[in-house]
Protein backbone atom coordinates (compact mmCIF):
# COMPACT_ATOMS: atom_id res chain seq x y z
CA UNK A 1 0.00 0.00 0.00
CA UNK A 2 1.39 3.22 -1.54
CA UNK A 3 -0.24 6.53 -0.86
CA UNK A 4 -1.24 6.60 -4.44
CA UNK A 5 -3.56 3.76 -3.87
CA UNK A 6 -5.24 5.90 -1.50
CA UNK A 7 -8.42 7.70 -2.24
CA UNK A 8 -9.24 8.20 1.66
CA UNK A 9 -8.37 11.45 2.18
CA UNK A 10 -10.98 12.80 0.40
CA UNK A 11 -14.36 13.85 1.72
CA UNK A 12 -17.19 11.01 1.43
CA UNK A 13 -14.68 8.84 0.66
CA UNK A 14 -14.34 6.35 3.72
CA UNK A 15 -13.25 2.48 3.53
CA UNK A 16 -16.50 0.83 1.88
CA UNK A 17 -15.93 3.40 -1.18
CA UNK A 18 -12.14 3.41 -1.57
CA UNK A 19 -12.62 -0.28 -1.65
CA UNK A 20 -15.67 0.15 -4.26
CA UNK A 21 -12.90 1.54 -6.73
CA UNK A 22 -10.36 -0.62 -5.96
CA UNK A 23 -13.04 -3.52 -7.03
CA UNK A 24 -13.57 -1.66 -10.03
CA UNK A 25 -10.05 -1.40 -11.29
CA UNK A 26 -9.59 2.29 -9.91
CA UNK A 27 -6.19 0.61 -8.00
CA UNK A 28 -4.14 4.08 -7.88
CA UNK A 29 -4.43 8.03 -9.06
CA UNK A 30 -3.46 6.73 -12.24
CA UNK A 31 -6.43 4.81 -13.05
CA UNK A 32 -9.13 7.57 -11.89
CA UNK A 33 -11.65 8.70 -14.15
CA UNK A 34 -14.40 11.16 -13.60
CA UNK A 35 -17.01 8.26 -14.90
CA UNK A 36 -16.06 5.73 -12.52
CA UNK A 37 -18.95 3.50 -11.34
CA UNK A 38 -19.65 3.75 -7.85
CA UNK A 39 -18.76 7.58 -7.27
CA UNK A 40 -20.80 10.40 -7.71
CA UNK A 41 -19.92 13.83 -9.51
CA UNK A 42 -19.18 15.72 -6.76
CA UNK A 43 -17.55 13.06 -4.92
CA UNK A 44 -15.18 12.15 -8.86
CA UNK A 45 -14.37 16.52 -8.57
CA UNK A 46 -12.94 15.92 -5.25
CA UNK A 47 -10.91 13.33 -5.89
CA UNK A 48 -9.87 14.64 -9.06
CA UNK A 49 -8.87 18.11 -7.16
CA UNK A 50 -7.32 15.78 -4.51
CA UNK A 51 -4.77 14.13 -7.01
CA UNK A 52 -4.20 17.14 -8.88
CA UNK A 53 -2.53 18.93 -5.42
CA UNK A 54 -1.23 15.41 -4.26
CA UNK A 55 0.69 14.61 -7.44
CA UNK A 56 3.40 17.62 -6.77
CA UNK A 57 3.81 16.70 -2.91
CA UNK A 58 4.62 13.04 -3.60
CA UNK A 59 7.34 14.87 -6.01
CA UNK A 60 8.57 16.66 -3.59
CA UNK A 61 8.25 13.99 -0.99
CA UNK A 62 6.09 16.23 1.09
CA UNK A 63 5.32 13.45 3.80
CA UNK A 64 3.51 15.90 5.97
CA UNK A 65 1.27 17.04 3.80
CA UNK A 66 0.45 13.01 3.78
CA UNK A 67 -0.05 13.15 7.52
CA UNK A 68 -2.18 16.10 7.24
CA UNK A 69 -4.59 14.74 4.70
CA UNK A 70 -4.82 11.24 6.10
CA UNK A 71 -7.29 10.46 9.01
CA UNK A 72 -4.59 9.24 11.93
CA UNK A 73 -6.44 5.40 11.73
CA UNK A 74 -5.07 5.49 8.55
CA UNK A 75 -1.42 7.30 8.47
CA UNK A 76 0.37 3.63 8.07
CA UNK A 77 -0.24 3.73 4.67
CA UNK A 78 2.63 6.50 4.36
CA UNK A 79 4.88 3.83 5.42
CA UNK A 80 5.80 2.17 2.33
CA UNK A 81 6.14 5.44 0.79
CA UNK A 82 8.29 6.99 3.09
CA UNK A 83 9.96 4.12 4.50
CA UNK A 84 13.26 5.38 3.08
CA UNK A 85 13.30 8.60 5.14
CA UNK A 86 11.97 7.01 8.41
CA UNK A 87 13.32 7.74 11.52
CA UNK A 88 12.59 4.95 14.38
CA UNK A 89 13.11 6.35 18.03
CA UNK A 90 12.82 4.77 21.11
CA UNK A 91 14.25 6.34 24.68
CA UNK A 92 14.73 5.12 28.08
CA UNK A 93 14.14 6.92 30.83
CA UNK A 94 14.06 7.03 35.34
CA UNK A 95 10.41 7.46 35.20
CA UNK A 96 6.88 7.83 33.59
CA UNK A 97 7.07 11.67 34.07
CA UNK A 98 8.15 14.12 31.43
CA UNK A 99 8.09 16.71 34.16
CA UNK A 100 9.74 15.12 36.59
CA UNK A 101 11.49 12.50 35.46
CA UNK A 102 14.60 11.85 33.24
CA UNK A 103 15.73 10.75 29.70
CA UNK A 104 18.75 8.43 30.07
CA UNK A 105 19.39 7.36 26.49
CA UNK A 106 17.79 8.02 22.65
CA UNK A 107 18.18 5.55 20.07
CA UNK A 108 17.22 6.86 16.62
CA UNK A 109 17.68 4.18 13.77
CA UNK A 110 18.16 5.39 9.77
CA UNK A 111 19.71 4.64 6.84
CA UNK A 112 20.80 1.24 8.60
CA UNK A 113 22.32 2.97 10.79
CA UNK A 114 21.51 3.56 14.86
CA UNK A 115 22.33 6.41 16.84
CA UNK A 116 22.26 6.22 20.22
CA UNK A 117 22.78 9.74 22.82
CA UNK A 118 23.29 9.20 26.25
CA UNK A 119 22.15 12.12 29.07
CA UNK A 120 25.43 13.85 30.73
CA UNK A 121 27.04 13.22 27.57
CA UNK A 122 26.26 13.71 24.09
CA UNK A 123 22.69 13.68 24.56
CA UNK A 124 21.68 17.27 24.25
CA UNK A 125 19.19 19.72 22.27
CA UNK A 126 21.53 20.55 19.72
CA UNK A 127 22.06 16.44 19.03
CA UNK A 128 18.77 16.03 18.65
CA UNK A 129 18.21 18.43 16.89
CA UNK A 130 20.79 17.03 13.91
CA UNK A 131 20.19 13.59 14.37
CA UNK A 132 16.34 14.43 13.45
CA UNK A 133 17.07 16.93 10.68
CA UNK A 134 15.35 16.55 7.52
CA UNK A 135 13.27 13.27 8.85
CA UNK A 136 10.69 12.19 6.49
CA UNK A 137 8.53 10.06 8.83
CA UNK A 138 9.07 9.32 12.76
CA UNK A 139 8.60 5.87 13.32
CA UNK A 140 7.56 4.91 17.37
CA UNK A 141 5.79 2.68 19.51
CA UNK A 142 3.50 4.70 21.86
CA UNK A 143 5.36 8.03 21.13
CA UNK A 144 2.72 10.01 20.27
CA UNK A 145 1.89 10.22 24.42
CA UNK A 146 5.57 9.30 25.66
CA UNK A 147 9.14 9.66 23.95
CA UNK A 148 8.01 12.72 21.45
CA UNK A 149 6.40 14.75 24.82
CA UNK A 150 8.72 13.48 27.14
CA UNK A 151 12.25 14.74 24.66
CA UNK A 152 10.34 18.02 24.31
CA UNK A 153 9.55 18.79 27.63
CA UNK A 154 13.60 17.97 28.79
CA UNK A 155 15.40 19.23 25.79
CA UNK A 156 12.89 22.21 24.82
CA UNK A 157 12.89 21.14 20.97
CA UNK A 158 10.15 20.62 18.34
CA UNK A 159 9.50 16.97 16.80
CA UNK A 160 6.48 18.03 15.18
CA UNK A 161 7.25 15.75 12.14
CA UNK A 162 5.04 13.44 10.42
CA UNK A 163 4.86 10.59 12.98
CA UNK A 164 3.50 6.74 12.44
CA UNK A 165 3.16 5.39 15.99
CA UNK A 166 2.88 1.68 15.71
CA UNK A 167 1.00 0.98 18.69
CA UNK A 168 -2.07 2.68 17.21
CA UNK A 169 -1.41 0.84 14.02
CA UNK A 170 -0.53 -2.24 15.88
CA UNK A 171 -4.50 -2.52 17.64
CA UNK A 172 -5.86 -1.62 14.38
CA UNK A 173 -4.11 -4.77 13.13
CA UNK A 174 -5.55 -6.94 16.29
CA UNK A 175 -2.09 -6.77 18.19
CA UNK A 176 -2.38 -5.17 21.84
CA UNK A 177 0.02 -4.80 24.78
CA UNK A 178 3.12 -3.59 24.98
CA UNK A 179 6.10 -3.90 22.39
CA UNK A 180 7.74 -6.62 23.86
CA UNK A 181 4.12 -8.48 23.90
CA UNK A 182 3.56 -7.60 20.59
CA UNK A 183 6.96 -8.38 19.45
CA UNK A 184 6.90 -12.15 20.61
CA UNK A 185 3.50 -11.64 18.95
CA UNK A 186 4.84 -12.01 15.47
CA UNK A 187 7.96 -13.48 15.77
CA UNK A 188 10.45 -10.83 16.22
CA UNK A 189 13.17 -12.06 18.33
CA UNK A 190 15.56 -10.49 21.13
CA UNK A 191 18.81 -11.34 21.96
CA UNK A 192 18.10 -9.95 25.85
CA UNK A 193 14.66 -10.85 26.04
CA UNK A 194 14.83 -11.11 30.45
CA UNK A 195 15.23 -7.06 29.91
CA UNK A 196 12.52 -4.86 30.70
CA UNK A 197 12.17 -1.03 30.89
CA UNK A 198 12.21 -1.41 34.79
CA UNK A 199 15.77 -3.24 34.09
CA UNK A 200 16.59 -0.25 32.16
CA UNK A 201 16.23 2.33 35.49
CA UNK A 202 17.74 0.17 37.30
CA UNK A 203 20.89 -0.17 34.88
CA UNK A 204 21.21 3.65 34.27
CA UNK A 205 21.51 3.93 38.66
CA UNK A 206 24.09 1.22 38.72
CA UNK A 207 25.98 3.38 35.73
CA UNK A 208 25.20 6.32 37.83
CA UNK A 209 27.01 4.56 40.62
CA UNK A 210 30.04 3.84 38.13
CA UNK A 211 29.41 0.33 36.81
CA UNK A 212 30.47 1.02 32.67
CA UNK A 213 29.32 -1.96 32.17
CA UNK A 214 25.73 -1.38 33.40
CA UNK A 215 25.69 1.50 30.81
CA UNK A 216 26.96 -1.03 27.79
CA UNK A 217 23.83 -3.38 28.97
CA UNK A 218 21.58 -0.34 28.06
CA UNK A 219 22.27 0.99 25.27
CA UNK A 220 22.13 -2.41 23.83
CA UNK A 221 18.37 -2.53 25.38
CA UNK A 222 17.87 0.43 23.80
CA UNK A 223 19.19 0.35 20.13
CA UNK A 224 17.50 -3.00 20.07
CA UNK A 225 14.08 -1.17 20.92
CA UNK A 226 14.80 0.85 18.18
CA UNK A 227 15.85 -1.16 15.37
CA UNK A 228 13.11 -3.73 15.99
CA UNK A 229 10.62 -0.80 15.54
CA UNK A 230 11.38 -1.35 11.62
CA UNK A 231 10.44 -5.17 11.95
CA UNK A 232 7.41 -4.36 13.23
CA UNK A 233 6.62 -2.11 11.06
CA UNK A 234 7.13 -4.16 8.03
CA UNK A 235 4.88 -6.59 9.96
CA UNK A 236 1.95 -4.54 11.08
CA UNK A 237 1.69 -2.76 7.52
CA UNK A 238 1.84 -5.67 5.99
CA UNK A 239 -1.26 -7.17 7.80
CA UNK A 240 -3.29 -3.90 7.82
CA UNK A 241 -2.15 -3.99 3.45
CA UNK A 242 -3.64 -7.17 3.42
CA UNK A 243 -6.77 -6.45 5.46
CA UNK A 244 -7.24 -3.16 3.27
CA UNK A 245 -6.32 -3.68 0.02
CA UNK A 246 -6.97 -7.66 -0.11
CA UNK A 247 -3.27 -7.85 -2.00
CA UNK A 248 -0.21 -5.83 -3.24
CA UNK A 249 -1.31 -3.06 -5.86
CA UNK A 250 -0.35 -5.33 -9.68
CA UNK A 251 -1.18 -8.58 -8.12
Amino acid sequence: MRVENSFIPVRGVGETTERRLWDCGVREWDDFHADVDGVGPTTAERIEAFIDEARPRLRERDSAYFARTFPDNERWRLYETFRDDACFLDIETTGLDHHRDTVTTVSVYRDGETTTLVNGDTLTAGALEETFADAGLLVTFNGARFDVPFLETSFDVDLDYPHLDLMYACRSAGLTGGLKTVEKEVGIERDRPDLSGRDAVRLWREYERGDSEALDTLVSYNREDTVNLESLAEQVTTRLDERAFGARPGE
